[in-house]
């Protein structure tokens, strides 16, 4: 017979024999391919990735609050009659729950970040900013049922509406101070769009 030409099948003068086949077997190359696909497919943004998505949606939310407000304290003053205080405080307390909720729906699609117990950390910012969305969805629904007259007894009653509104916030404030995961700690401080 003679020596083996190697020319993509392994062959002697006048008859073939095998196809060359790769070094490695094929289950390997098999289940390299499921393991990248399913790295491909993960998608958990990394932890910058992600404090930049939650500051993205939380900005606009933090500037409508501070907005409505403002809005509300130039409009209730001391001319301002029980019915025009409870309108502008009926607006501001709807429109922060509105503005929650969109916040809450941004942090939702930033998805879950791909550090230590991602899951918790993520359910944690939807559910304060669902805390949030509650508490000023009650304040709404509060100072919508207070009647207006007579006037000391109404602002009496907006009083205690905005202490529990209060008491609530700082229940379910987001203090990214606290995040149990040193990788997003530090994305919070350095994300341009956290600043």
């Amino acid at each position: 017979m003679g020596t083996p030409k190697l020319h993509g099948r392994l062959s002697y003068p006048g008859r073939t024999l095998l196809p060359m086949r790769p070094a490695r077997p094929l289950s390997v190359v098999l289940l390299f391919a499921v393991v990248l696909s399913v790295v491909a497919c993960s998608g958990a943004p990394g932890p910058r990735a992600w404090a930049a998505s939650v500051c993205t949606a939380l900005t606009p939310w933090r500037s409508e609050i501070g907005s409505l407000t403002s809005r509300a304290q130039q409009q209730i003053t001391i001319n301002t009659t029980p019915g025009q205080a409870k309108e502008n405080l009926s607006r501001l307390f709807a429109g922060a729950q509105d503005a929650s909720e969109k916040a809450r729906t941004g942090v939702v699609q930033a998805g879950v970040p791909d550090v230590h117990d991602g899951r918790q950390i993520a359910d944690g910012f939807t559910g304060a900013l669902a805390g949030l969305r509650d508490a000023y969805g009650r304040a709404a629904t509060g100072i919508e049922g207070l009647a207006i007259a007579p006037a000391k007894t109404f602002y009496t009653q907006v009083e205690k509406v905005v202490a529990q509104l209060n008491t609530e916030y700082a229940a379910s404030s987001l203090d990214t101070s606290k995040l149990n995961s040193p990788e997003l700690k530090e994305a919070f401080d350095e994300v341009p769009e956290c600043r």
